[in-house]
């Protein structure tokens, strides 16, 4: 869920502008799982961009002190949410953890990385919401840990109705800065692609799986 449209449209412009997302509706792209997709994410890309990465950490930091005051631990999603979650946590002047998507095979054997107490209060940081299912599984590592998980905070989302009902199903709260919704509103507004591409926009995100069989 997004909080603040001015935020969202913010967000959008600036992951626009540096091609941290690019759209061609087009030529599409082909994700890891084989789906067709318009869109492009890589949210990594604003690490590079310090005006915008500071821009990106302190509207992180300020949603979750507006949503959960200030909790014990800033968790990061590997890989991806690393370097923002990182920021977010120095920036808030909390401890820090990351989580891997499945635990090592080797010393520790640790999935949660960083020092983490039972009990204490966590807010997890990605950078990208598709499914939400890595997101979620991440979610689950932290508790097996002994975390109490206050709620997910993301750079940006898909917006997919199945995503939705994943969190909601594992009753984690999820808010972003911007999403797909917002995205192309200012993309559209900014002149980025004429009515057959926001068709084209539009479908794919009614039905992202069968995209490619419904263009």
């Amino acid at each position: 869920m997004v909080r603040n449209k001015n935020t969202a449209a913010k967000t959008a412009e600036l992951l626009l502008q540096i091609k941290a997302i690019k759209l061609q509706p087009q030529d599409p792209f082909t994700w890891a799982s084989g789906w067709q997709s318009p869109i492009y994410c890589d949210n990594r890309i604003t690490l590079s961009y310090p005006s915008i990465r500071n821009f990106l950490r302190e509207q992180l930091a300020n949603q979750i002190e507006e949503l959960y005051g200030k909790p014990d631990v800033i968790a990061g999603v590997a890989t991806g949410a690393i370097g923002i979650g990182m920021l977010v946590a120095d920036y808030m002047n909390l401890p820090f953890v990351y989580v891997r998507p499945e635990a090592k095979k080797h010393g520790r054997k640790n999935q949660v990385e960083g020092h983490l107490q039972a009990g204490q209060k966590v807010v997890v940081v990605e950078d990208l919401i598709s499914t939400g299912m890595s997101s979620l599984n991440a979610v689950t590592a932290l508790k097996e840990a002994g975390a109490q998980i206050k709620g997910m905070v993301a750079l940006f989302s898909y917006g997919f109705d199945f995503a939705t009902d994943n969190f909601k199903q594992a009753e984690v709260e999820l808010t972003t800065l911007s999403d797909y919704k917002h995205l192309i509103q200012t993309a559209q507004e900014a002149g980025h692609f004429n009515d057959n591409d926001l068709q084209l926009l539009s479908s794919w995100r009614d039905d992202p799986a069968n995209w490619s069989n419904s263009k």
